[in-house]
């Protein structure tokens, strides 16, 4: 590879992960002042768990998944709501997708649809069937401050909704211009044919593939398929498959605590 081939696609990875990058910080700064409210929502509404589980995993963003995670461990919500949540959350999927337009952009709303119900049904046949569930009150002050780290930051405004969405961003930023510079790599050496028909031979196995990534608990693995089915190298049974299974960083959390390693493994 050439060094102005090399140059060329970086300059290209650097635009299409500084559009990103300026999205995300957008969006995180404005969800920071609503993040508490709507984890109360599902707290104070038992019955209504998995449904409003399923649309406050649709927000395109890490901090959801944790959010539940944090909710689940404290026993404020369902193991039906936590997996309608997981189930709908995309991680920085949505944003990748909306934020590279092509013609395949349009199938973010089918993507949206099926996982959203897919989401609900699962959630509630699982609350439906798992009725031994030891449920809390809910302890607001307990909600107060909770990032997308899981980590308490109690009066502290300005790394709530400045600071904390700034490195969040610079963070999937990072893994964006990564992985499109090891994309852009792999098929200038390996050659745009080549490598699509590569996984259009093994077109039967991309949704196994897909869901294996997927289960990678980083913004990473939401990136890369995002990626990589915009280059038209995936398929949309792929990367659904891959985004429902995807938790972002919400099973991360339960992984690193001993008491919910089991359910943790269980959910997966």
């Amino acid at each position: 590879m050439t060094w102005e081939l090399f140059l060329s696609l970086l300059l290209d990875a650097l635009k299409d992960s500084a559009l990103v990058f300026a999205f995300v910080f957008i969006f995180h700064l404005a969800l920071s002042f609503f993040e508490d409210k709507m984890s109360k929502i599902i707290t104070k509404n038992r019955f209504t768990g998995p449904l409003l589980g399923a649309t406050f995993g649709l927000i395109p963003q890490c901090g959801t998944s944790v959010l539940s995670a944090d909710l689940y461990i404290k026993k404020y919500i369902t193991l039906g709501t936590i997996i309608a949540t997981f189930l709908t959350c995309s991680d920085e999927a949505l944003i990748v997708l909306l934020t590279n337009p092509n013609e395949r952009t349009w199938m973010v709303i089918p993507l949206i649809a099926f996982k959203f119900v897919i989401g609900i049904l699962v959630g509630y046949l699982i609350d439906l069937f798992y009725k031994k569930q030891d449920i809390r009150l809910i302890n607001e002050e307990e909600l107060k401050d909770v990032t997308c780290d899981g980590h308490h930051h109690k009066d502290k405004k300005i790394s709530k909704h400045l600071w904390h969405p700034l490195i969040h961003s610079l963070e999937i930023f990072a893994y964006v211009l990564f992985i499109n510079i090891i994309l852009g790599v792999i098929i200038a050496f390996v050659g745009k044919d080549n490598f699509t028909n590569f996984l259009i031979s093994n077109a039967p196995l991309s949704p196994l593939i897909a869901s294996l990534i997927g289960l990678i608990p980083n913004c990473a693995s939401s990136v890369l398929l995002s990626e990589l089915f915009i280059s038209g190298d995936l398929s949309f049974g792929a990367l659904l498959g891959g985004l429902l299974v995807n938790s972002g960083l919400g099973i991360f959390i339960m992984l690193k605590k001993k008491e919910t390693i089991a359910k943790a493994l269980m959910i997966l």
